[in-house]
């Protein structure tokens, strides 16, 4: 469970989640933040938090398949890219982009983010 560190001013406000050397890059890590299911990704070495609840039927929108999506490129082709930052919800498939939290088919739904640091080898969330 995450919890506030109190010995710390610099993490005054925020509540540890993990160690950083338990989130490798592509990975996330999922926490109890004060009765929250929050969300911590490492896409390509940026940490982004969300929130771990689906607006679609509340599933849990930050533990399924992480991975990329097709764009159309300036010559109109189809290509990969934002890998590692497209997260789809297991229950449904709807996918949000781990770095903001927006739903990638609709700007009328989004996760709600959170600020995440690393400080002195930890990981901490502020709600």
């Amino acid at each position: 469970m995450a919890t506030n560190d109190t010995q710390n001013p610099e993490t005054d406000g925020l509540h540890h989640v993990a160690s950083a050397d338990e989130l490798e890059e592509g990975e996330r890590i999922i926490a109890d933040v004060e009765g929250r299911e929050v969300a911590v990704f490492n896409s390509n070495g940026d940490l982004y938090a969300l929130s771990n609840y689906c607006p679609h039927q509340g599933g849990p929108a930050c533990e399924g398949l992480l991975s990329g999506t097709l764009e159309v490129d300036e010559d109109e082709d189809l290509v990969w890219s934002c890998e590692d930052e497209i997260v789809a919800c297991p229950w449904h498939g709807w996918e949000f982009d781990v770095t903001d939290g927006r739903h990638t088919a609709s700007d009328k739904y989004r996760l709600p983010t959170y600020d995440v640091r690393e400080i002195d080898g930890e990981l901490y969330v502020g709600l």
